[in-house]
This record gives structure tokens, C-alpha cells and sequence, in this order.
């Protein structure tokens, strides 16, 4: 079975956007974005992929990508149908008849754990990218394998949140028991590399 992983830049204080969804804070020059590159081919948006010279490259990690909607609303804002047509793209949404339609674009109100869970039995020999956001993250966070997380040296102090309420029934990271705590989701750290740029990559799996 392929796994699900959390691929996302977040801040120190673990935050992946303000609290407006902006994310134009975060390192897009230094030093890791020629690793990202080399080993994240496909996460590099479509319409950016033809200038740095990507456009025949293939994945190296993943083949999918899963997303919520406001995600994906910020390709559809800037005039595309979306931001990875070179992948498999499914956008979990209420609202699916109101997206651009593409060759490749699922956009559904399907249940995200049946989504995911089904994804992840399919036959292949690279992984789902969970793109964000925060709150699907919440949702999906059992399902979750592993987290890959650019660390940038950013605090915000407010914003989206890596994992993002509210906490539902499921016995989810962030739920709070009968006692009132709040239930925690151990990791263990698999490997950390360190930038010049000041960015640090960091792998966790569930422990």
C-alpha cells in the first residue's frame, strides 16, 4: 500500500499560511530550492515548470495529489484550471461543479478518509501528496504516513495552522478526551537536512 504524506512548507511556529491564506513569506530563493527541485520535481506548480526547465521531468515521489479547496482556489484565482495538471488531482470540495473542469482534475464532496484510503490501495510505486490545507490535514491526519515539512525561519504568530481544528469524533490528533487533554500524535524524526537559506527539511513517521 502507497503512502499518504504531508508535504508542505510551514513556518517555525507551525503555521503554512496567514491567517488571509497568503503563504509569499516563505523562501522561494536559497540554496534549498535547488534540492527541492532535484528531489520534488512534480510539487513545482505547472506553470512554473516550463521555465526552470521541468516540463519532460517525471515524478520522483508522487503521482497525486490530494487538496482542499481553498488550495486549489489559488490557482483557479490566477486564471488556471489548476496548479499540477501534470498530476492526478483530486480537490475535496462542497461545492465540485463550481471548478474549472481538466483532464486529470477530480474535484469531489466525497468523504476525505474514503478518498484517501482508497487512493492509497491503488497499485502504484509512488505515494499521495497531501498539499493542504489545514483543516483537511485535520481530517485526514490518521491517514497521514508521514510529514515532510520545509521548516522556514519565519513566525507569524497567527495563521492556518499545520493541522487545523475543529476536532472531530474519530480519536484525531487535536481531539479532546472525556478528562479535557487534548490527544497528542507521537512521531518519530526520520532525517533533517539544513539550508544556507536558513530553510531546514524535516521527515517524521508515525511512531
Amino acid at each position: 500500500m502507497r503512502k499518504l504524506i504531508y508535504y508542505i512548507a510551514v513556518t517555525v511556529d507551525g503555521f503554512i499560511a496567514d491567517p488571509d491564506g497568503r503563504t509569499d513569506f516563505f523562501l522561494a530563493e536559497g540554496d534549498h530550492m535547488a534540492w527541492i527541485v532535484e528531489h520534488y520535481p512534480e510539487t513545482i506548480p505547472g506553470h512554473f515548470r516550463g521555465p526552470l526547465g521541468l516540463s519532460d521531468t517525471p515524478p520522483r515521489a508522487f503521482d497525486t495529489v490530494l487538496l482542499g479547496r481553498a488550495t486549489h482556489q489559488i490557482a483557479v484565482d490566477e486564471g488556471l484550471a489548476s496548479g499540477y495538471p501534470h498530476l492526478r488531482q483530486y480537490v475535496v470540495t462542497h461545492r465540485p461543479d463550481d471548478l474549472p473542469a481538466e483532464e486529470g482534475l477530480s474535484a469531489s464532496d466525497e468523504d476525505p478518509v474514503t478518498m484517501a484510503r482508497r487512493l492509497k490501495a491503488e497499485d502504484s510505486p509512488l505515494d499521495i501528496w497531501l498539499c493542504g490545507g489545514g483543516a483537511l490535514a485535520a481530517e485526514l491526519v490518521d491517514e497521514i504516513d508521514e510529514f515532510r515539512l520545509k521548516v522556514n525561519p519565519v513566525v507569524l504568530g497567527d495563521g492556518i495552522p499545520l493541522v487545523a481544528g475543529p476536532a472531530g469524533s474519530g480519536g484525531r490528533a487535536g481531539d479532546v478526551d472525556a478528562r479535557g487533554d487534548v490527544r497528542a500524535l507521537p512521531l518519530v524524526q526520520r532525517m533533517r537536512r539544513e539550508f544556507g537559506s536558513g530553510v531546514s527539511y524535516v521527515e517524521y513517521t508515525r511512531s
